[in-house]
Parts: C-alpha cells; structure tokens; sequence
C-alpha cells in the first residue's frame, strides 16, 4: 500500500471493490467512458502495468475474460469491447498506479468506431 493513492486507499476501504483475487482488484470506473466501464487493479502498488510479472499477467487475462463474461451477460447491447491502460504522464497515466481499463462498447455509441483505439490521437484514428 502507497499513501496517498487513490487505489490504495480503495482497496483498503474495500467498499467499491467488485471482486478480488490474490493479485488484483475489479471495481467500475468512478468515471466512466460508456457503462459497466471497469478496472482491473493490482493488490499491490505497481506504478505501471508494464511492471507486471508473469504470473500477474496470466491473472489479468483470466480476469479480463472473466469480467467480459460477466458483463455480457448482464447487458446484451455490448457488442465490443476496448481494453487498454495508459503508461506514463505523456501517455495520460493520471493514477501512479497500475490499472488496466475493459470497456463496453455498443453498436452506435459513436458515430464511426474505425479505428478504435488509434482515437487517442482523434487526427490518426481514422485510416
């Protein structure tokens, strides 16, 4: 645990947490980009997901598709899925400590989704 992180200090109030396993945490983003937008954050203070052993990253995935899961389940209008962290100031890594996003995508939430990702710079999302 880190003072003053905001995971941290999460992950020690446990009242947002979703679900945990011996690695990492899952809570919905307090900030969502669409609905059901959720976090995959590790237990421990890691500043960025590089930084993820291998055993960690075998975690994740199982995660990731555990919660991608869930929540089509719960919602049938999912029809994609966006899944990506930022690493680095430069890179809009806000929180110094690793999180990995899952979001929901559904047909129609943006006008021309080509590109997906690319859109982090919006002049080279479209090809």
């Amino acid at each position: 645990m880190e003072l003053n992180c905001p995971f941290c200090d999460i992950k020690k109030d446990g009242s947002r947490v979703l679900s945990e396993d011996s690695s990492f945490f899952v809570m919905r983003d307090g900030y969502p980009v669409t609905e059901g937008h959720t976090l995959i954050i590790p237990n421990k203070h890691i500043p960025d997901a590089f930084d993820l052993d291998g055993y960690e990253l075998m975690e994740l995935h199982k995660i990731l598709a555990e919660q991608r899961l869930s929540l089509v389940k719960e919602d049938n209008t999912i029809t994609g899925f966006n899944v990506g962290f930022n690493s680095g100031v430069d890179a809009g890594q806000t929180v110094g400590h690793a999180h990995i996003h899952l979001i929901p995508r559904r047909k129609g939430d943006v006008e021309d989704p080509t590109g997906g990702v690319r859109g982090v710079i919006p002049e080279k999302q479209k090809y």
